[in-house]
């Protein structure tokens, strides 16, 4: 069965095809509603936006095209001791899933083969590709999320960073202002391990309410994340987003491009319009 029936509406722009605006990256659905991939760090979700960024256009669609990006561009997706080379081995290893509406399912490595410089040399470069079954994926995408650049940077956890392209994928959608997720779903959303905060107060405390107050302090949009109860046990989750007033905008652009020492202390009391969480 073909898992990429022709589309109702043939007027639809691939993905590819379009333009980003400066500052902005355009991510296609199909790398953001994924699963497979809890165990990259932030750094690594970092990178590999910067390769898809770079990569970004019609050629994305093309079977073993290749791109060279210097090697000195990746060095701010990391800090301190953080290898280069060890998020591009984490990518190449990671095999993430992809579940078509025809019940299809499309397992894809997340980075291809590729040439890299010693990460030290001052004018080393780095040559990429993508799988052939991903870039097939890529060629017939038409929905995406507009990611700020700046503000993907700004994020200090990789919850946070998930969250903000998972929500920066529906924010645009007119008539949906939010969606439920069973709790395993919604782990699997952000890319929390199986093994790591197993109850809903460690998920809450250590992942949910970070990246809820990191992106409303710094994304172009708000977004609050409730519980859903069956008695007193929690069994799903339930996301809600809107887009934020001139003053909000202003002070999110604002601290995104101040030095980020002093940002938790800045944005310590930030606040949802609605709580970003109810354990009522």
């Amino acid at each position: 069965m073909d898992p990429f029936p022709p589309k109702a509406n043939s007027s639809l722009v691939r993905t590819v095809d379009r333009m980003p605006d400066p500052g902005e990256m355009l991510k296609p659905a199909e790398l953001i509603d994924i699963t497979g991939i809890a165990h990259l760090t932030l750094s690594a979700r970092r990178l590999y936006n910067k390769l898809v960024a770079h990569a970004f256009g019609p050629e994305m669609a093309i079977p073993g095209y290749e791109w060279t990006i210097p090697i000195a561009e990746l060095r701010g997706t990391h800090k301190g001791n953080e290898r280069i080379a060890d998020s591009i081995m984490a990518l190449m290893q990671t095999v993430v899933t992809v579940r078509f509406g025809t019940g299809q399912t499309r397992r894809v490595q997340l980075l291809g083969g590729n040439d890299m410089w010693d990460e030290e040399r001052s004018r080393g470069v780095l040559t990429y590709s993508f799988d052939r079954r991903l870039v097939e994926l890529l060629a017939h995408s038409t929905v995406f999320g507009k990611l700020e650049l700046a503000v993907m940077l700004a994020f200090s956890t990789k919850y946070a960073l998930a969250l903000y392209e998972a929500i920066a994928r529906r924010a645009r959608l007119r008539y949906k202002f939010e969606e439920e997720f069973s709790l395993e779903e919604f782990r699997e959303f952000i890319g929390v391990p199986a093994d790591k905060l197993t109850t809903f107060g460690n998920l809450n405390q250590y992942a949910i309410r970070p990246a809820v107050t990191e992106i409303n302090a710094l994304a172009g949009f708000g977004v609050a994340v409730r519980p859903i109860k069956s008695g007193r046990r929690v069994v799903g989750i339930k996301i809600t987003w809107w887009r934020k007033s001139f003053d909000e905008l202003r002070a999110a652009f604002i601290e995104v491009r101040r030095h980020s020492a002093g940002r938790r202390g800045r944005i310590a009391g930030t606040v949802a319009p609605v709580p970003p969480y109810d354990l009522a």
